[in-house]
């Protein structure tokens, strides 16, 4: 799998994913803050599907 996503992109993706997951196992938001699985996982892996559909690549190594 190609990575997408640079450095500070997948950082920010991980933290946002990290807070909601906190924030949803603590009760302070619903059950929809466990969707910060999606970005702790793209950040984690450093693709993602969305920015392959659209062409958008934020990772330099890969930028032409």
């Amino acid at each position: 799998m190609k990575v997408n996503s640079g450095t500070l992109d997948r950082a920010v993706r991980v933290v946002a994913g990290l807070v909601l997951i906190g924030l949803a196992a603590t009760g302070k938001v619903g059950l929809w803050g466990y969707i910060g699985v999606v970005p702790l996982l793209t950040g984690a892996i450093g693709n993602c599907p969305v920015y392959s559909i659209f062409g958008i690549n934020t990772c330099s190594l890969n930028k032409r």
